[in-house]
């Protein structure tokens, strides 16, 4: 109920700083927001860069284009009633109050008066706010409202911490009565811009805030909009709030038409899937060559090649053209020639992409990066898994190029002592010191904790090469170069026999994840051995004492498997990589399970990972999480820098339901084939539909019948079938 005042309180521009200041500092919990190439980091009353949070803010190819945008009313910050992120990762949505407001010492405004609904998401480069003021007293109120923005284009390699001796220039331009534009001239001579839009015009405008008096009738509303947008100095912002979400809401409806859905009747899993799937949607940008999924946000949303490759082989039953954007784009950036400080070699296939002022300065080593040894081979590997599900030969003339040159960087530059296996070391001193998935610095080492000494050969990039190899034969016959698909299997089943004699390590019962620069083996538990099974590389006797070891209490923490075994030297259960879980490399062992017959083996996996996401925010697995057992009563302990959402942790938990299905799709037959296929007792039925084989696709549902897996089809198209072996 509001008060009668007896004035208003004054309302002086150059104080919000200093009320600002004294106000509540406590951290709020934030949410991302992404459409290509831009995303927001957004706290959860919608405001940007509030009590000092720095690595919050707008962001649009590596660079900060808003910094702060803040919302106060009559200069304090309002009281947050509750924050939901819509299902689809559209659009964040606020609920605030005020504060009890006082003048001259009296009370003017009771708290809980004002609603304020705020409402925020990201589309076409531009950050869109709209703010609904609802006044729920008897009496009209005249309503001071602040919002304070600025802009400063720092790098975002600056955000996660990185100093800098020298940075361009900003200017603060006020545009017209309800728009302001921030102008940063680059030191790379690039000029970056922000526009900000305020509709209806404000009292008044200065350089970086904007002040209302906003008149409400007693139990009526108005409305606020705020558009910020990235690199332009358009007069107009793109379009009305209301059109840009429908727009998005029907762009995303289209994709979900595309690929295949599925639903659970379990609602607890549901929910954790339905997530994950809107979370790749939000991840994957729409790029010249197809839809890409870029790493995570916040400091990955670019194009990695690692992290898209083993995303787009998680999802490949669901969604092929993802894929196919991935191995268009990889192929269009490969290295043609030795780059020492981009550790580029010819054929070798993208790290890192970045857009930013630091990237192009040379600042930091990632404009093009090529620090990593197992993208090369994922890439001809999805390259194979891709055409087996899709059919679709005609994309292999255009990518047969590539796939050519990347087995020469196998055979080459990827193996230069020519003993057969891919190792790595950096060629220079900025370059990542380990380029495996597990890229820290002290996550390959020996028993004794001793730091391995490259040039390193992976465990898992061995399975990666053997994998590519095999796929490149099929490719190859596909196009009718026999005498090389020959010559490739040749080369594979070499690999796998010296593989068997260099990597397993009977003092430990598993392969070592590594054979250092001596050729010794770096004989310790580690996760990669299960990760490698993916690629059927393993004999099916050592694969088997690989699965037991997995599922032991050294690595199985009960929320599901630790990168490294607890009995190991560098154990830490809140390490990045040495001790932690990460769903990924779960989802991956998981798929070596089902390769080797042994599906079952993946349920409690599965069930560690789902009651874990069911204990996090929305439902959502992050990047890793702590590696502590699982005590009862007691939730999964967050790793505090995880990106979140993650692509391949997102594409984890639809890893392994196509794992448990035991899923093998046949693109050339147009048959799907579910081999000795499992259903965890909590799932209840699984319904699939709209997957493709080839020119055909087919919806079926997978019950529990007395224990036993049935399967009902219930309808096939383009003559695909579905079969259960």
């Amino acid at each position: 109920m509001a008060v009668a005042p007896s004035r208003q309180p004054d309302h002086d521009e150059n104080e919000i700083e200093r009320i600002h200041a004294e106000a509540d500092s406590s951290p709020r919990t934030h949410e991302t927001l992404k459409h290509d190439d831009a995303f927001a980091v957004v706290d959860t009353h919608g405001d940007v860069g509030a009590f000092g949070n720095h690595v919050d803010g707008f962001f649009f190819n590596d660079t900060r284009y808003l910094s702060r945008l803040e919302l106060l009313i009559a200069r304090h910050s309002p009281l947050l009633l509750g924050s939901t992120l819509d299902s689809k990762d559209l659009q964040l949505c606020c609920d605030l109050t005020n504060t009890d407001v006082f003048a001259e010492g009296t009370l003017w405004l009771h708290k809980d008066v004002v609603h304020v609904f705020r409402t925020t998401y990201v589309r076409e480069a531009s950050l869109r706010q709209r703010l609904v003021f609802t006044n729920h007293s008897n009496v009209d109120l005249m309503l001071p409202v602040s919002l304070i923005f600025d802009a400063d284009f720092a790098d975002i390699f600056e955000v996660r911490g990185m100093r800098r001796e020298k940075r361009g220039s900003v200017k603060r331009v006020v545009d017209a009565p309800n728009a302001v534009r921030f102008v940063y001239s680059g030191l790379d001579n690039v000029v970056r811009q922000t526009t900000i839009h305020i509709d209806p015009e404000p009292a008044s405008l200065k350089e970086t805030s904007a002040f209302f008096h906003l008149h409400i009738p007693a139990k009526q509303s108005k409305r606020v909009f705020i558009t910020a947008s990235a690199g332009t100095d358009r007069k107009q912002p793109p379009c009305s709030y209301v059109k840009g979400l429908r727009d998005a809401h029907r762009a995303q409806r289209r994709i979900e038409l595309k690929a295949a859905s599925i639903r659970v009747s379990n609602s607890e899993l549901d929910q954790v899937l339905s997530r994950a799937l809107a979370d790749l949607r939000l991840l994957v940008t729409e790029t010249e060559d197809g839809p890409y999924p870029y790493a995570g946000t916040p400091w990955y949303s670019t194009t990695f090649g690692r992290d898209a490759l083993i995303t787009a082989l998680q999802v490949l039953w669901l969604d092929p053209s993802i894929a196919r954007g991935v191995l268009r784009r990889l192929a269009r950036y490969q290295a043609v020639e030795h780059d020492a400080a981009a550790d580029a070699q010819p054929g070798k296939i993208l790290h890192e992409m970045r857009n930013g002022e630091m990237a192009a300065l040379r600042e930091i080593p990632f404009g093009l990066y090529y620090g990593s040894v197992d993208s090369t081979p994922l890439f001809v590997a999805l390259a194979g898994a891709y055409v087996g599900v899709t059919g679709d030969t005609k994309i292999l003339n255009e990518l047969w190029p590539a796939i050519l040159k990347a087995l020469e960087w196998i055979d080459g530059p990827g193996d230069p002592d020519g003993d057969g296996f891919v190792e790595y070391a950096r060629e220079t001193e900025a370059g990542l010191a380990n380029q495996g998935w597990k890229d820290s610095h002290d996550s390959v080492f020996h028993s004794d904790g001793s730091l391995a000494q490259g040039p390193l050969a992976l465990v898992e990039v061995q399975g990666y090469v053997y994998a590519a190899k095999i796929a490149a034969a099929r490719i190859a016959e596909i196009l009718e170069h026999r005498e090389l698909a020959e010559n490739l299997r040749t080369q594979a089943a070499a690999l796998q026999q010296k593989f068997e004699r260099e990597f397993w390590s009977p003092e430990i019962g598993t392969y070592a994840i590594a054979l250092d620069g001596a050729k010794k083996r770096v004989a310790i538990r580690s996760s990669n051995a299960g990760h490698m099974l993916s690629t059927g590389m393993a004999s099916p006797d050592r694969a088997s004492s690989v699965v037991q070891q997995m599922l032991s209490p050294g690595f199985f923490s009960g929320w599901g498997i630790r990168t490294i075994a607890t009995t190991e030297a560098r154990y830490n259960p809140m390490s990045y990589h040495n001790g932690s879980i990460w769903p990924h490399d779960n989802a991956m062992i998981g798929a070596g399970f089902a390769r080797y017959g042994q599906t079952e083996r993946i349920e409690p996996i599965f069930d560690g990972l789902l009651d874990a996401a069911l204990k996090m925010s929305q439902g959502r697995l992050p990047e890793l999480f702590c590696g502590f057992r699982r005590r009862p009563g007691r939730a999964p302990i967050l790793y505090p820098v995880a990106c979140s959402p993650q692509a391949w942790a997102s594409g984890a938990m639809l890893h392994m339901v196509s794992s448990l299905m035991g899923l093998e799709i046949d693109g050339a037959l147009r048959t799907i084939t579910l081999r000795s296929p499992r259903l965890p007792l909590r799932a209840g039925e699984i319904e699939v539909r709209n997957i493709r084989a080839g020119e055909g696709s087919a919806d079926f549902v997978l019950r529990r019948h007395h224990g036993v897996v049935t399967i009902d089809v219930t309808n096939c198209r383009g003559g695909a079938k579905v079969v259960m072996a």
